[in-house]
């Protein structure tokens, strides 16, 4: 009965798929979900490839798999993959989906799959990754993820026991998951820019988490990535086994090292998280078979996806998205501190807006006063509008940061926005807005771009 069922489920959602790729939609899990209401064990008879590979972590999951995906199809290796969909399990569903045949076996023989951290007792029940990557953990938004300990938790419990973890060996909490598993760590290079302590206003990792002791650390990045020890038991971060060495950020260049091989990676932008994502998915790609020369060369044409980041000179003025995920202190946090570390002057446009609170449930605006909105109080940061449904919120939150009042605009409505900077000579604007809001966001960075172009034309 189950098998029927099955069967039904999966000509139904190729029905779905093939109607959609006649209406060119592709962003969208709805596949997935009729799948699964038909059949919710669909996941379980569905083919899958023989090589899983799965990317879950707080923070880049998104980058590291769209990365690696990019890297394998320069080799003319396409593997099945859900970026077009979502990475809960009906996403997972829909992107299985597509490399089926009638009968639902699988036509692919690898799957890199970003999965997310919740989603992980409905996914690998049924889901066995061969290789298991995990980004970072950071404190999330409360209602999604709660505590990081709580997504540790999930994620020991359902990684499988047999799963080949790369870990981030600079991330105290990520790097304990699954201690009996194989594993390999990766990591940067003590940096010019370290601390010995972390100015970030979330910190998770502060006690020892073998006797309970003060942590210490001999460098910080931000927040707790960095790394620490123990005076009292003697616990200490893990040595990377690949190793991020010499980072040039005005060459967007980075030596990532392994048992004494050393090779030149690109680098997208010089932000620390990018070089993380860039050493996690040499990483990835050696396990998968590659040597680190391979790797490198595979990545060289390799970009981050432009709903994340993406830059443009129109007229007079740069104007760059910046993703920011909404109700994430941290994801926030990283952006305000790349974006503040650029030269130049700047303008800014704030909408990360959780779009679908309005309607369905009530956001919980705490992460605010976790995220670092203090990094915005620089001299060079000369306009910050803020704008949409928590554009007030803001405005209060970047007051509390010591901002000056003068430098803050409120607009009420999004797409009005633009009409607000000043476009001054030479400067580069940037506008955060979170998965959320991308359709919305999209249409704010296009009319941006074209009063700028206007305006770069009578200047």
């Amino acid at each position: 009965m189950n098998k029927f069922r099955f069967y039904i489920a999966l000509w139904m959602a190729k029905l779905a798929l093939f109607t959609m790729g006649i209406l060119k939609y592709k962003g969208t899990n709805f596949p997935g979900q009729l799948a699964i209401k038909i059949c919710p064990e669909f996941l379980r008879y569905i083919g899958k490839p023989e090589r899983i590979i799965g990317i879950t972590g707080t923070n880049g999951k998104t980058t590291v798999a769209n990365m690696v995906i990019d890297s394998l199809r320069e080799d003319g290796i396409y593997p099945l993959n859900n970026s077009y969909g979502s990475n809960i399990h009906t996403g997972i569903a829909t992107a299985l989906l597509k490399d089926t045949g009638f009968w639902g076996k699988s036509k692919k023989e690898m799957a890199i799959l970003e999965i997310d951290e919740r989603a992980m007792p409905l996914i690998m029940t049924y889901v066995k990754p061969e290789i298991m990557a995990v980004t970072n953990l950071f404190r999330d938004s409360m209602k999604r993820n709660a505590h990081t300990e709580y997504i540790a938790g999930i994620l020991d419990k359902y990684i499988p026991d047999d799963a080949y973890m790369i870990l981030n060996g600079d991330d105290i909490i990520s790097s304990r998951l699954k201690p009996d598993n194989d594993r390999v760590y990766f990591g940067i290079e003590s940096l010019p820019t370290d601390l010995d302590h972390s100015i970030n206003l979330i910190n998770d990792a502060r006690i020892c988490p073998e006797c309970s002791h003060r942590l210490s650390y001999t460098n910080v990045r931000y927040h707790h990535i960095g790394r620490c020890y123990c005076s009292n038991c003697g616990f200490r971060s893990p040595e990377p086994d690949f190793l991020g060495e010499t980072p040039d950020v005005d060459s967007k260049r980075i030596t990532i090292s392994h048992k004494g091989m050393k090779y030149e990676f690109p680098l997208n932008n010089g932000g620390i998280h990018n070089m993380y994502n860039t050493v996690c998915v040499a990483t990835i790609l050696y396990k998968i078979g590659y040597s680190l020369k391979e790797a490198a060369n595979l990545m060289k044409n390799v970009s981050v996806v432009g709903s994340r980041f993406s830059s443009e000179k129109c007229g007079q003025v740069t104007v760059s998205n910046q993703m920011a995920k909404e109700n994430n202190a941290v994801g926030s946090s990283r952006a305000f501190d790349y974006i503040s570390s650029l030269p130049g002057d700047k303008e800014l446009i704030l909408m990360m807006n959780c779009l679908g609170d309005q309607e369905h449930w009530s956001e919980n605006t705490c992460w605010l006063y976790d995220c670092d909105f203090e990094l915005l109080n620089k001299d060079d940061i000369k306009h910050i509008i803020v704008t949409g449904p928590r554009g007030k919120d803001y405005h209060l939150r970047l007051l509390m940061a010591g901002v000056p009042e003068e430098k803050i605009t409120w607009v009420e409505k999004e797409i009005d926005a633009p009409n607000k900077l000043s476009y001054t000579p030479a400067e580069s604007i940037f506008i955060f807005f979170g998965t959320d809001s991308l359709v919305l966001g999209n249409k704010v960075m296009e009319k941006t771009k074209e009063i700028a172009r206007k305006k770069g034309e009578l200047q």
